[in-house]
């Protein structure tokens, strides 16, 4: 089971919202407006999916990785490399 699926209904409504100011972005370029504006809300959008992305690693580091933990051994060990690879990869986007 997923670490976040007690959340998933604000999950999935958070990730709605993103999906609504992806489609501003279309109607925006559709109807030719200003470039700066443009790229304003790109920033916007672009800073909600990091703020999703920080919050679902949270929850995974506090719940799967954790748990991974506690138990010790291989998977203990999977699951830190696992969120490592996970936090570069963010660092990196």
């Amino acid at each position: 089971m997923a670490s976040y699926t007690g959340d998933k209904d604000s999950y999935l409504k958070r990730l709605r919202r993103i999906e609504g100011q992806i489609r501003g972005l279309q109607r925006m370029v559709e109807e030719n407006k200003y470039c700066i504006d443009i790229l304003t809300q790109v920033s916007a959008a672009t800073k909600a999916l990091q703020s999703f992305s920080l919050e679902l690693l949270d929850e995974h580091l506090a719940t799967c990785v954790v748990d991974a933990a506690a138990a010790g051994g291989q998977e203990a060990e999977e699951k830190v490399q696992e969120a490592s690879q996970a936090i570069a990869r963010l660092v990196r986007s």
